[in-house]
């Protein structure tokens, strides 16, 4: 990678002091959205509680079990979760060179729900800790599938084919899993709770499972960025730039693999948040993939964690899954930002 590809492209960035500025606000904000996740639910804590809870546990305390037991987990599963999806959608986004890619153009939530189809239905089980690999091992082997029958030809691995190939390849999947569930109603009740895509069942186990994928799809996305910023000035230039197209696509392939893949597996497949959260840092940072990738790694847990609390008190007792709540109301939003824009923000 050479000096230069690092600094490109620099039209339509913003001054790194107010970029430094928005991401440690945005920070702040993940940390105001973790504390509205503990302290509201179907029933609300006081911030002081929650507070002595997390500083001075006390299992006699029926808020505080409640604190330390459910709410903290879950809440580490939607920063998890939150991040893994906002880095993936970005990572996508600059791969196939379109800003309203999703991660799952390249089959991984199909694959996933695959896995986890196999496991209930097929291996007969039923604890997410146990399941939780089966959906990965789905997630990898297909993106692994698509991104081989993209790469096949001449011309590698180009955006157009990938994306051809994923939707393709998710049909087929799609198609597997209805006539599994067709065949087998026990295991379609067990599914459906798994595939609308919620935060309640926070297993611990799962979440330190899916830490190291995670950490791993981070530190590539991270490391990517400079190679992401040539290739945002097309193929020609990134490659007289010295980036070597087929290794960036490959490993970014691995990351998307590892961060969705990983995500999808410990909470269903949610949607909407790796398609509007990297849309939106783009319009914060430019296409600077320096600062964006960072900025959709702080913004996607808030959206997820504000989601699921929305999700959980507009129906209370009850709650509505966090996927939902992410489509009924990124949808809207996502429009609006389109028209505002007038055009496409710039790759």
């Amino acid at each position: 990678m050479t000096a230069t590809a690092a600094r490109v492209p620099a039209a339509g960035v913003r001054s790194r002091p107010a970029l430094a500025w928005g991401l440690a606000a945005a920070g702040a904000a993940l940390v105001a959205a973790a504390m509205l996740s503990i302290a509201v639910g179907s029933k609300s804590i006081p911030i002081g509680t929650v507070l002595d809870a997390l500083l001075h546990y006390d299992p006699r305390i029926d808020d505080h079990v409640v604190v330390r037991d459910l709410r903290v987990p879950r809440t580490l599963l939607g920063l998890a979760v939150g991040a893994g999806l906002g880095l993936a959608g970005a990572l996508i986004q600059a791969l196939t060179r379109n800003p309203l890619a999703d991660p799952g153009i390249l089959g991984i939530n199909e694959g996933a729900g695959l896995g986890v189809l196999v496991a209930i239905g097929i291996v007969g089980l039923s604890s997410p800790w146990a399941y939780v690999w089966f959906a990965f091992a789905g997630a990898a082997a297909s993106a692994v599938l698509v991104y081989a029958i993209g790469a096949r030809g001449r011309e590698g691995a180009s955006p157009v084919r990938l994306v051809l190939a994923g939707i393709a390849f998710t049909y087929v999947l799609h198609a597997i899993g209805r006539a599994i569930l067709l065949t087998d109603s026990a295991t379609f009740d067990r599914w459906r709770n798994w595939i609308v895509g919620s935060l309640a069942s926070a297993d611990p186990g799962v979440i330190v499972a899916m830490l190291p994928f995670l950490a791993v799809g981070t530190a590539i996305a991270l490391a990517l960025t400079p190679s992401l910023n040539a290739l945002a000035l097309g193929e020609e230039a990134g490659q007289a730039l010295g980036v070597h197209r087929g290794r960036t696509r490959a490993l970014g392939a691995v990351a998307v693999t590892l961060l969705c893949g990983a995500a999808t597996a410990a909470a269903g497949p949610i949607a909407f948040v790796g398609l509007m959260v990297p849309y939106a840092a783009r319009m914060i940072t430019g296409p600077d993939y320096r600062w964006l990738v960072p900025y959709s790694l702080v913004l996607a847990p808030i959206l997820l964690l504000v989601s699921d609390v929305v999700g959980r008190v507009v129906t209370r007792p009850s709650e509505v899954g966090v996927g939902v709540v992410t489509a009924v109301v990124g949808a809207p939003l996502l429009i609006v930002l389109v028209r505002r824009r007038g055009r496409l923000p710039r790759l």
